[in-house]
């Protein structure tokens, strides 16, 4: 039996399935809040899990090489965009994607320990809302900027801001169940992903226009991530995890 990945179709995870589809593993598109309800329910043996998800599931995934997708000073893709300055939102309602997991407790954690900020509430997306979180290429598409939101904050840059340190949003987990072939198999696709995946994004020469983008700003949204988990990615982490407790999340 193939083993079975989630997909995030995010173009900072594109490079990571270059090469799975030909090398036989069974992917599954997926949202990251899907995907860590999918990795809970074992439909999937492996994938990219958001962080907060890393921290839960960690008595039955273990992570893969250390690969991860991690910002150095700013996403790109974790946006905020707010109708008054963020340090003003207190006793706001705040618009929050469901499709995002660790987004929503970097907002929460920013707000209440580098701002002192405590929200009214984070609804939906559709509901009424001061400010709004967007991931992944939805924020991509509105970089820009919003309507009726003057204020833009990259949350990447505000956890550098604050703590000097990058800020990891997923890591690459596989079930401790699975078989030490299908664990060597994923190992060496996400390394051949790792180099040929972000080349070939390297090499576009045509705009995307899935997400409004010209080849030379994929090129400095990818540049700006890491992917893989060293001293100073490990180092946010463990902030993030300790933030995390002291807010009791």
């Amino acid at each position: 039996m193939a083993i079975r990945v989630g997909r995030v179709p995010y173009l900072h995870c594109e490079p990571f399935y270059f090469d799975m589809a030909r090398r036989g593993i069974e992917l599954y598109d997926m949202t990251p809040a899907a995907l860590s309800i999918a990795a809970a329910q074992g439909e999937i043996d492996a994938g990219p899990l958001p962080l907060v998800d890393c921290f839960r599931l960690d008595d039955r995934f273990e992570p893969v090489g250390g690969f991860c997708v991690a910002s150095v000073k700013q996403a790109g893709s974790v946006l905020l965009f707010s109708s008054k300055p963020i340090g003003m939102l207190q006793g706001a309602n705040i618009g929050v994607p469901d499709e995002a997991s660790t987004a929503p407790q970097l907002l929460h954690v920013l707000l209440r320990l580098k701002y002192q900020v405590q929200p009214a509430a984070y609804v939906p997306l559709d509901a009424t809302h001061e400010a709004f979180l967007l991931t992944g290429n939805q924020a991509l598409r509105r970089r820009m900027g919003a309507r009726g939101f003057p204020h833009l904050y990259d949350l990447g840059h505000e956890w550098h801001e604050w703590t000097g340190l990058p800020f990891v949003f997923s890591c690459w987990m596989v079930r401790k169940d699975v078989a030490p072939k299908d664990r060597a198999l994923l190992l060496d696709t996400l390394y051949v992903g790792l180099e040929e995946g972000v080349n070939a994004l390297y090499r576009l020469t045509d705009p995307r226009e899935d997400l409004l983008m010209l080849p030379r700003e994929i090129v400095s949204h990818i540049q700006a991530l890491r992917y893989h988990i060293g001293a100073s990615e490990q180092r946010g982490i463990d902030r993030f995890r300790r933030c995390l407790t002291e807010l009791g999340r």
